[in-house]
């Protein structure tokens, strides 16, 4: 998406305007508007010993756009950047023809071909362009058009390449192209690009009415949904999801021609046709159902070891973590004599899950265990230097009974101990982390939240979207530089939290 840039050599600019080195001399001191050079890009791959006094480049856009709109070089610029003739014959549509990058509309115009390449990927334009040149360029295509992803004054914004120079990318307006084509140019929203829809279109055509196709993730939910090996919650959390999914699809697509195929600024109307619209037929399917039902199939998923609940997962921890049974990803180092390794002695070996292989996100894996009072799934892993870590989920609650807080650990993240002598990580939303200390400039509110609930409830659910509210003397007491298995007793969070922070 967007256009790409380029550099030219003085010799290559040269060859750009068909002057030679004195020519280039003389174009310098003649046009003040003439780009200046500039030195080439950083290259990262180029070797220590290979660093050299840099040559002087130009940038590719700039020489081409001034040689457009310069009348003794116009006819060696952008071919869409020139001035329009003022006796302008009507172009014609030419039918599609297959690219390197999909299927493009081609339309014959009075500067020659226009290949109009309906893809907004980078390079698009220039690798369309560099495989007509290559390939003789038996059409007649003097420029190469492709989508530049964004909306402009007149339609759709372009990027083109002609292809006299494919490496050189500029903006084109699509007004100009639609003016020298002599037609309306046909858009496609984005999830209804697809080639055969491209292929069967013509001028005059209404627009077609498709179904949205499905992406990877609905195709992972459709799939539990359609096995048997999960039971009915399950299929309806992920039937849930997966409708989600399809219902935002089918408003992308309906946005897409809404803000693509709208009225032009004032009186100028948009030549925009739109070429293709989603089947609304069954919009919107069901979803947002109730949350506990919903949370309860999820949970199963998480406990399933079947490889579709893996993918289901994945799917769920990217679209709507908080209908998981887990809060935050955490990671601790294993290390004896530390709080960690007392948690660590009540964990439970176990096979892996669903959750574990989500959890683990494709690293390696000592041994999988559960914690057996908060369900949460933990593994022991390697980080980078080969030292071994817990990686595990923060819980989203405690189970308390009757128990209060009685102190916080600090230890690579905040760890409660009960009064029923019990040790928890504490528990955090899947979004949010716990920390301590300068977060230079940023304070540590959320911890300070979550100890402020637990003081008051052991067994609450926190909930961090307006941790900024928390009480100050405890994000105060946080945002110390605490050392690491610092423990901060209840009487000292109870104190910090009644107290407000000194005013330098």
């Amino acid at each position: 998406m967007g256009v790409s840039d380029s550099y030219l050599s003085g010799a290559e600019v040269q060859r750009l305007l068909g002057v030679n080195s004195f020519g280039l001399w003389r174009l310098v001191r003649k046009y003040d508007d003439f780009p200046q050079p500039t030195e080439p890009p950083h290259d990262p791959f180029a070797g220590f010993g290979a660093r050299k006094e840099p040559e002087e480049v130009w940038d590719g856009f700039q020489v081409y756009r001034w040689a457009a709109q310069t009348p003794e070089f116009a006819r060696r610029g952008a071919v869409l950047l020139r001035p329009l003739p003022e006796e302008l014959p009507s172009g014609r549509w030419a039918g599609y023809k297959d690219t390197v990058r999909g299927p493009a509309q081609d339309w014959h115009t009075a500067l020659g071909t226009i290949r109009v390449v309906h893809c907004d990927d980078r390079r698009a334009a220039t690798d369309v362009a560099t495989e007509i040149a290559g390939g003789g360029n038996p059409d007649n295509v003097v420029t190469v058009c492709a989508l530049y992803g964004d909306m402009s004054f007149r339609g759709p914004a372009l990027v083109a390449a002609d292809t006299a120079h494919p490496g050189i990318e500029y903006e084109a307006d699509w007004g100009n192209v639609a003016t020298l084509a002599g037609h309306d140019l046909p858009w496609w929203p984005e999830l209804l690009r697809l080639p055969h829809l491209i292929r069967a279109w013509e001028p005059g055509a209404p627009a077609a009415v498709v179904e949205v196709p499905a992406s990877d993730r609905e195709k992972i939910l459709r799939r539990v949904v359609g096995n048997d090996a999960f039971d009915v919650t399950s299929h309806l959390a992920a039937t849930d999801m997966a409708n989600d999914i399809r219902n935002d699809r089918v408003d992308a697509a309906l946005h897409d021609n809404e803000i693509f195929g709208r009225e032009g600024h004032g009186e100028r109307r948009n030549p925009v046709v739109i070429a293709a619209v989603p089947d609304t037929g069954h919009h919107p399917l069901r979803s947002d159902g109730d949350r506990q039902v919903l949370a309860a199939g999820w949970h199963q998923l998480a406990l399933s070891t079947h490889p579709d609940a893996v993918a289901a997962i994945e799917v769920a921890v990217g679209r709507q973590p908080a209908l998981l049974p887990f809060g935050a990803l955490t990671e601790v180092p294993v290390r004896p004599g530390t709080v960690s390794e007392r948690w660590a002695r009540r964990l439970t070996l176990c096979d892996p899950t669903a959750a574990h292989a989500v959890l683990a996100q494709g690293k390696k894996a000592d041994a999988f265990f559960i914690d057996p009072l908060t369900d949460m799934p933990v593994l022991r892993t390697a980080d980078h230097d080969g030292k071994q870590l817990w990686r595990f989920y923060a819980p989203l609650s405690l189970p308390a009974g009757d128990a209060e807080l009685a102190s916080v650990v600090l230890h690579h993240t905040v760890w409660v101990t009960t009064s029923d002598g019990h040790l928890h990580p504490a528990p955090c939303t899947p979004s949010e982390h716990l920390w301590w200390g300068d977060g230079y400039g940023d304070r540590p509110s959320e911890a300070a939240t979550v100890i402020n609930l637990l003081l008051d409830d052991l067994k609450a659910v926190p909930d961090l979207r307006e941790h900024w509210n928390a009480p100050k003397g405890l994000v105060a007491l946080f945002n110390e530089d605490h050392q690491q298995g610092t423990e901060l007793t209840r009487s000292t969070l109870l104190h910090a939290r009644m107290t407000p922070p000194r005013t330098r």
